[in-house]
């Protein structure tokens, strides 16, 4: 790549840094090379109008719909079965609540695996960060709501046969058909909730998902033959046992659909392979991925897919790689920073290598902005999608690229070539929190003074979690609105 000739700093920008921030570690280096003549700055700027971004939230409302229209026909069910009607009593009271609480929480456990398999229609449009809220809310719901079901069924039992809980729980078990698979069910797809928050929270190995989905799949099938072949709920009621019979089958077909067809299909359509395998430093490896017309994936800067790479040792699992170059209709790039496991071996994929790519995933792109101006704002390996989203951007740009060592700085010469040729102001921020004056590096201030007028734009935000949230936390403070801040962070 060209180094990117001229050089010079934006005077606006330049003169308030230098004046401003000389007690910083490092002075922070500013690099706007303006467009060759001839060249421009590549075309109008592309904003999202009204009506576009009403699209999106209308098709949010529609997931919500049938979220909240399925709970409604699932209590109304249990209603008309009569769930207040039959009850007479404490017992029958605890019973019935168990009961209602216990489809409910099965309910929830089915929405609970559809949020673990990440389906690819759902997570373009809520984005990553709303799915793992949701993740999150909902695991506990089901938790919360599974454990309540247990307790009162087995208190409302215990009253009713006038036996002590120890025995009625040792009753339930071996007397009531279907008990043992509910329990091994139950308890498989708990495990599943528990393990994938851990995932969400603590960032297991991504291996971990695919233990997960296999006992999802098993926990599923047993919590369906006790639920609807032996549930009194459902014996009497023809309806609610294809309603329910639906929705288990709705399920695995998602699932079936998304994480093990549509891969399938994929593979055999595209025909990837490993290209090019670079080393663009000593921790960090860029991998050019090549096939068959791949404008049809439909991918955008700022995404990512799930990759498998099939060689001998590893073809079993797949993990999360952003683009890291604008998508071409023949070649898609991804760049990987090793950090243990997986990553430490990318370097030893060879050239010609089949892939298997699932997605595209992500709302972290262009179609997010809807002012002229923008700041984009990378920390560390996050500088991958954020070098997509330049490529892919025009008119009124603001880079700003924060590591802590200069070897750090990954695509140094590719950034000063885009700045080049699209009037992109680059400013790099190198430095370490620890050293003194180091806390202000990316504070509210410090960002005001790189970018006076980072209020009035879009500002998109990509890095290490922790990293990324302090760089969040600092552009609230200096006085973005929310609804102009996108942050995308590398944790699964």
């Amino acid at each position: 790549m060209h180094r990117g000739g001229l050089r010079h700093e934006h005077p606006d920008i330049a003169e308030n840094a230098r004046s401003q921030v000389h007690a910083l570690p490092r002075r922070p280096e500013l690099v706007n090379i303006r467009a060759r003549p001839g060249i421009g700055p590549c075309g109008s700027v592309r904003v999202a109008g009204t009506s576009e971004h009403a699209f999106e939230v209308a098709k949010l409302s529609v997931i919500w719909l049938v979220v909240l229209g399925n709970t409604v026909a699932i209590v109304w069910l249990w209603l008309a079965g009569g769930g207040v009607s039959g009850v007479h009593g404490v017992a029958d009271l605890l019973t019935s609540t168990g009961r209602i609480t216990g489809l409910l929480g099965a309910y929830f456990l089915l929405l609970q695996v559809l949020l673990l398999a990440r389906l690819s229609w759902i997570e373009q449009r809520a984005g990553f960060d709303r799915l793992t809220i949701w993740h999150r809310r909902n695991g506990k719901l089901s938790l919360g709501v599974i454990v309540a079901h247990t307790v009162l069924i087995t208190l409302g039992y215990a009253m009713t046969d006038k036996l002590s809980i120890p025995r009625e729980a040792s009753q339930l078990l071996t007397s009531y058909p279907g008990m043992v698979t509910a329990t091994v069910g139950t308890g498989l797809l708990v495990v599943v909730v528990l393990t994938s928050l851990v995932i969400v929270r603590r960032r297991l190995r991504y291996e971990a998902w695919y233990l997960v989905h296999f006992m999802a799949y098993v926990g599923i099938i047993l919590a369906w033959s006790h639920q609807i072949p032996t549930g009194n709920e459902f014996s009497a009621s023809p309806a609610a046992a294809a309603y329910w019979t639906a929705l288990y089958l709705a399920t695995l077909a998602l699932l079936v659909l998304f994480r093990l067809a549509q891969p399938i299909v994929g593979a055999c359509r595209f025909r990837l392979r490993v290209a090019d395998v670079k080393v663009e430093s000593g921790s960090v490896v860029s991998l050019s991925i090549t096939g068959d017309r791949l404008d049809r994936l439909n991918a955008r800067s700022g995404q990512f897919f799930l990759w498998r790479f099939l060689t001998s040792s590893r073809w079993w699992e797949s993990h999360p790689f952003s683009l890291s170059a604008a998508p071409r209709d023949d070649v898609l790039r991804i760049t990987v920073k090793n950090v243990g496991d997986f990553t430490s071996h990318i370097g030893d994929i060879a050239p010609g290598t089949r892939v298997v790519a699932e997605g595209p995933f992500g709302v972290f792109t262009g179609s997010l902005r809807t002012r002229p101006g923008v700041a984009l704002i990378a920390g560390g390996i996050g500088i991958t999608p954020i070098r997509a989203l330049v490529e892919d951007m025009s008119g009124d740009l603001i880079l700003v690229y924060r590591v802590l060592r200069d070897e750090d700085l990954v695509f140094r010469h590719e950034l000063e070539h885009l700045a080049r040729d699209r009037s992109v102001s680059l400013c790099y921020v190198v430095g370490d929190h620890a050293a003194p004056g180091g806390e202000r590096l990316l504070s509210p201030e410090h960002l005001r003074q790189l970018i006076p007028d980072i209020a009035d734009r879009e500002v998109y935000v990509c890095g290490p979690p922790v990293m990324a949230r302090a760089i969040e936390t600092a552009v609230r403070r200096a006085h973005v609105p929310s609804k102009y801040i996108h942050v995308e962070r590398f944790a699964l």
